[in-house]
């Protein structure tokens, strides 16, 4: 796991091993290759375990936490490939099988078990019911049993009475002889009932089990499960981007409604949107999100578990992961930093997160960037369908100009940029062309000095009868229905969207809401949530 430290300094814990990798060699081994100059980026590595392993790294100062992770995979043992042959006896014959070979050798060894154990079982209560039958037939002629026992001259001659007599089979005539005199004479016929009883309900059970494979096969699948409930354990490896022709990993996964917290900082969570309880307007608000002093949310958004979240950049990159690949916590937890799942520069921090829901249209749909300066442009959306690990240049930035905003856009749609100083301007999308990914764009705001971009929006048939909600430093909030603003050409200063002052502070962010729209929820810098009609 990557932790950070401080700002723009990381830590890499290590909390277990591959199979067979000695914890000391492993450290020792690493250090040598920091010495080589092979390993690039480390501070220091101390063992600071206890009873569980936690090897911590340190990384200098400006380190790319995710490069120097992935050196350690490629240099050192943290990760190891271990390779075995699964032989087995196939009738008789060693042989080398494949998973679903040795799994189907060891499904028909149970099944034979099963068979056999039962069969021996069987014959076994066979043989007991004989007995008991013999014994039950005694004890309607004990008294002429016992006399004839008496005046028998020897064990064979009284062995031989009884089968001539009372047409015992050898079994149950050395059975009766067996006994002691006394405890034939004080038998119980109900114990001897109540025995074989149970003895021939067994082996009806036992017939019943070998009379078909199915019923076998249901006793393996019990016997299974029984093992599996007493000796099993939770599962200790994670499947990753596995391609399996039969079943994939999405669907081990709950298709539901989930909320993503982000903070300036780059901690990440997953959420039950059930944890967010409706209140007044003006109210307090419940915590959910344990950040630090310096830190705050600064997104939040709702989607499905299985949609695919798109991160933009400051430095005009885009990443692509899942929802449920994000780490799912409960409220008053900070999350996981994002540089456990993104490849990020020590200097990058992502301004955008758009969900992208499965049964998305992406016919003619593009993607709108705007800077921090103004300027903005237009991306086909397919460009982004294949993301690599290390991410794409989404638009190319000059000097210390910063991506603000990325939102879904289509030809038809109207683009609005919000301005930190109270101004928005709004105007056809068309009026940006689609350019390419590496492509800087053009102006869409005309900005005073000290001016900055602090959000785009979008403007479809969807939302087009909604409301602009922008708030402020100081907690102010307002809507303004859409129609309040006149469509212009891009690259002018637009209007006035708030009337700012000392009490409210800048204007921070600004969303659009719609008819549909009955809740919104808000964030302070201090992670006070607040969710409202």
């Amino acid at each position: 796991e990557i932790i950070e430290r401080t700002s723009q300094s990381y830590s890499i814990i290590i909390s277990s091993l591959p199979y067979q990798v000695n914890k000391s060699r492993l450290i020792e081994k690493i250090a040598d290759m920091v010495n080589d100059d092979t390993l690039e980026g480390i501070k220091d590595i101390r063992d600071e375990s206890t009873s569980d392993i936690r090897i911590v790294i340190e990384l200098k100062r400006n380190a790319y936490p995710q490069k120097v992770l992935n050196s350690l995979y490629k240099h050192s043992r943290l990760e190891k490939k271990f390779h075995f042959n699964m032989v087995a006896l196939v009738d008789g014959v060693p042989q080398t099988l494949s998973l679903k070979g040795i799994l189907e050798e060891y499904i028909a060894h149970r099944i034979e078990v099963v068979r056999r154990r039962s069969e021996h079982e069987l014959g076994k209560a066979k043989d007991r019911e004989h007995i008991l039958l013999g014994l039950q037939k005694a004890l309607d002629h004990i008294d002429r049993i016992i006399t004839l026992i008496r005046e028998s001259k020897d064990k064979e001659a009284a062995h031989a009475e009884l089968k001539d007599e009372f047409d015992f089979s050898d079994d149950q005539a050395t059975a009766i002889l067996r006994m002691r005199l006394q405890r034939l004479a004080g038998m119980q016929r109900q114990e001897i009932e109540d025995e074989l009883e149970e003895v021939q309900a067994t082996i009806a059970e036992l017939e019943e089990l070998l009379s078909s494979e199915e019923n076998i096969m249901e006793q393996v699948k019990e016997e299974i499960q029984e093992v599996a409930e007493e000796h099993g354990d939770t599962r200790r490896t994670r499947v990753k981007k596995q391609k399996v022709d039969d079943i994939d990993v999405e669907d081990l996964i709950a298709d539901e409604d989930s909320v993503l917290v982000f903070t300036k900082d780059g901690y990440v969570k997953r959420t039950d949107p059930k944890s967010y309880k409706r209140q007044k307007r003006g109210g307090v608000g419940v915590v959910d999100i344990d950040t630090k002093d310096d830190d705050y949310v600064t997104t939040v958004l709702s989607t499905s578990t299985h949609s695919d979240l798109l991160f933009f950049t400051n430095q005009g990159r885009v990443f692509k992961s899942k929802m449920y690949e994000m780490p799912e916590s409960g409220r008053s937890t900070r999350g996981k930093s994002i540089v456990n799942f993104l490849e990020l520069e020590s200097d990058e921090s992502v301004t955008s997160i758009l969900p992208v829901e499965k049964d998305t249209d992406t016919e003619n749909l593009t993607l709108a960037m705007t800077t921090k300066y103004g300027r903005t442009k237009r991306v086909d959306a397919t460009e982004f369908d294949s993301v690599r690990s290390s991410g794409l240049i989404a638009i190319s930035l000059e000097d210390d100009d910063r991506l603000v905003s990325a939102r879904f856009a289509r030809d038809d749609d109207e683009m609005m940029i919000v301005t930190d100083a109270g101004r928005a301007i709004r105007f056809a999308a068309e009026e940006v062309r689609t350019m390419g990914r590496t492509a800087k764009g053009v102006r869409g705001v005309k900005l005073d000095e000290d001016d900055n971009v602090v959000s785009s929006l979008i403007i479809n048939e969807d939302n087009h009868n909604g409301s602009v909600f922008v708030v402020t430093e100081s907690g102010f909030g307002k809507r303004t229905d859409l129609y309040a603003y006149s469509t212009q050409g891009r690259g002018g200063k637009g209007v006035k969207t708030a009337d700012l002052s000392e009490q409210t502070g800048e204007l921070v962010d600004a969303v659009l809401l719609t008819e549909d729209d009955d809740e919104a929820v808000a964030m302070s810098r201090k992670a006070q949530v607040i969710r409202i009609d």
